[in-house]
């Protein structure tokens, strides 16, 4: 082939994987509207598999001075660790903007950070907490919504019905109530699931779960307590 001829067939190959380039490149938002406030809706304190997709979209809205939903917006989605779909976005006649999460790869809380302009300048923001589960983590909830959520989860799903409220006082203790569970040791905790209720003296309709359960199970009952806990679960400080 003349060398003419090469120069030419090089050049059409060049100019249109350039041009593809740039007309992928997608310009940044941006908006002359400004919240006074960034408020969570829904999303927050999922629990799910290091590096999985959250099952929900973390939704957010944007209201005005006066308290009103604000349309039009701009949001921002930021968390070292976490993959966000989109990234910014403009909020909906709703005022709301949703996000997906997919979480990172190490086991433990992500904050995802929603951010909007504020009028007079620098952002109004928000925090929502993520949780990614390691395996004995994620085996703990497998267990617990098997069986312990019937009575430590207020809200039914088409799985399972709820039988918290008709429990007499005092009612079980959610799994995330850290101002309680972060109380007890791990091994007050294992006892109890294991014996019952009346091994620590709390109620008898907390059953024991010795025959049912292994040990591992239990234990790993026990580390998805201590990963969902709000406020989070501190280890006690090594004694000297």
């Amino acid at each position: 082939m003349r060398p003419l001829h090469v120069a030419w067939l090089t050049l059409l190959l060049i100019i249109p994987m350039g041009c593809t380039k740039r007309s992928n490149v997608n310009p940044p938002l941006s908006s002359n509207v400004y919240g006074a406030q960034i408020v969570q809706v829904s999303g927050d304190k999922q629990a799910a598999g290091v590096g999985s997709k959250l099952a929900d979209p973390v939704v957010v809205q944007v209201n005005g001075a006066d308290g009103n939903a604000l349309a039009g917006a701009l949001v921002s989605f930021h968390g070292d660790g976490l993959v966000l779909n989109p990234s910014e976005a403009l909020s909906d006649p709703s005022g709301q903007v949703s996000v997906s999460v997919q979480l990172g790869g190490i086991p433990g809380s992500y904050q995802l950070v929603a951010d909007t302009p504020k009028p007079g300048g620098g952002p109004t923001t928000i925090n929502v907490r993520e949780i990614a589960l390691g395996y004995q983590e994620k085996v703990g909830k497998e267990v617990s919504y098997k069986y312990c959520a019937t009575c430590h989860d207020p809200e039914s799903t088409p799985e399972r019905v709820s039988n918290l409220d008709n429990l007499t006082p005092p009612l079980p203790h959610q799994f995330t109530d850290g101002n309680t569970l972060n109380n007890m040791s791990d091994a007050d905790l294992i006892k109890v699931i294991a014996d019952g209720g009346p091994a620590l003296g709390k109620s008898p309709q907390s059953p024991a779960y010795r025959s049912t359960l292994t040990q591992a199970q239990i234990k790993a009952v026990v580390a998805y307590i201590r990963a969902v806990a709000d406020p989070p679960y501190q280890l006690p400080a090594t004694q000297h």
